[in-house]
């Protein structure tokens, strides 16, 4: 059955992949995004910090069936995160350091907004899917299932733990919430700084003599947003009510960043004797990061959606880059 759907963040990395997918699928998507919607008319104008706007925008728009809540800080944040890469061991996922960085406001976007939201969603009847992290957890117990304690590391796990329990505190007054948590996010960037994967690349393609530490201590599971696009949009359409927390990762090996370096740089046949492999724990001054978040997909499976094999990191990169030339 064609849906309604409201996508948030919809011009960032994960957005856009969502949009496209229900898109395609034949759903009505409203694209709401705050600065792209200045440029591009396909995309609806709504400052979600704004709750007079917001409040507003679902007043005049009465028949929404589902809203997908991709934004989130480290979806603003992509310039400061930008400054960041510069010489770093953590150099390819600096985001949650905007958190540390801009807490108020980081909280604001991490934990109002979607409160917000799962309060209009008890309200005018929608689905609400609230898309969170892996790093809600510690890192020292995987694989997560869906009712493993949190224990965030750092205060934007701690922003988005706050996120869902606002969320889920409306699902307990009758609203239709979910949380869905995702671990590192990889696709089709408009510049490789929207993804603290993607962002790899710069460092792979910088031949000119600069050397950058990269971390192989801390495993990761990158997930491919387009494989996030078909999970929501099969959630959305199931005929059932959905569980108060699932998980989603692309099934694939655990990578490190150095790995991940290893592999974007055979596709772009090019050295990375200016990478340094950093097997060191991540020190006292740095934003503390979970080691090993590994998500389990046991809940999503159980609701009927596939998280069978997608196309692999690797393979996905030869693809892309193969693409590009």
């Amino acid at each position: 059955m064609k849906k309604t759907v409201v996508i948030t963040g919809a011009s960032g990395l994960l957005g856009r992949a969502v949009v496209r997918h229900f898109q395609d699928s034949g759903d009505e998507v409203i694209k709401l995004a705050n600065s792209r919607a200045k440029k591009d008319a396909t995309y609806t104008k709504l400052d979600l910090m704004d709750r007079e706007a917001v409040n507003g925008f679902f007043q005049t728009h009465s028949k929404i069936d589902v809203v997908v809540h991709c934004q989130s800080a480290i979806g603003v944040a992509v310039s400061h995160f930008h400054k960041l890469i510069q010489n770093t061991a953590g150099a390819a996922e600096r985001r949650p350091d905007v958190a540390e960085a801009d807490p108020e406001k980081a909280a604001k976007i991490n934990a109002e907004v979607p409160a917000h939201l799962a309060a209009l969603a008890n309200q005018r009847k929608f689905v609400l899917i609230y898309i969170s992290t892996d790093y809600v957890f510690n890192g020292r117990s995987p694989p997560y299932e869906v009712d493993d304690q949190p224990d965030p590391l750092q205060m934007y796990g701690r922003q988005k733990l706050d996120g869902e329990k606002a969320v889920l505190a409306e699902r307990q007054k009758g609203a239709s919430v979910t949380v869905l948590r995702v671990p590192i996010l990889y696709g089709d960037t408009e510049y490789n700084a929207e993804s603290a994967v993607n962002i790899l690349r710069d460092v792979v393609e910088d031949q000119s003599g600069k050397q950058y530490k990269m971390d192989a201590y801390q495993v990761r599971f990158p997930t491919n947003v387009q494989d996030v696009g078909r999970v929501l949009y099969d959630l959305s359409h199931l005929d059932k009510p959905l569980p108060a927390i699932l998980h989603y990762a692309t099934p694939s090996p655990a990578l490190t960043k150095y790995d991940m370096t290893v592999i974007i740089a055979k596709h772009l046949n090019l050295p990375i004797d200016h990478i340094i492999k950093d097997t060191n724990k991540p020190g006292p001054d740095a934003t503390p990061r979970p080691e090993n978040t590994q998500l389990s997909t046991k809940a999503l499976k159980e609701v009927g959606v596939d998280v069978g094999e997608q196309r692999s990191f690797d393979e996905w990169w030869k693809d892309y880059i193969g693409e590009s030339k």
